[in-house]
């Protein structure tokens, strides 16, 4: 079983945001979004600071599916 970002992206497209608008917005590093992109680990403070720059919960930006 593995973490998905997909909701994370989708969101992005429907407000018309990429990924530099959200590391702006959300304070989060460049390099934190990249880990985001490949699927790596994450500490829960950078998904807990994108969910407050979003406006939303965590269910909103990632899911859990099996490999």
């Amino acid at each position: 079983m593995r973490i998905s970002y997909n909701k994370l992206w989708k969101m992005l497209i429907d407000k018309n945001m990429n990924k530099h608008d959200l590391a702006e917005k959300s304070g989060v590093s460049s390099a934190s979004i990249a880990k985001l992109s490949k699927g790596a680990n994450i500490t829960t403070d950078v998904l807990l600071k994108i969910c407050e720059a979003m406006d939303c919960t965590l269910d909103d930006i990632m899911e859990t599916v099996k490999d």
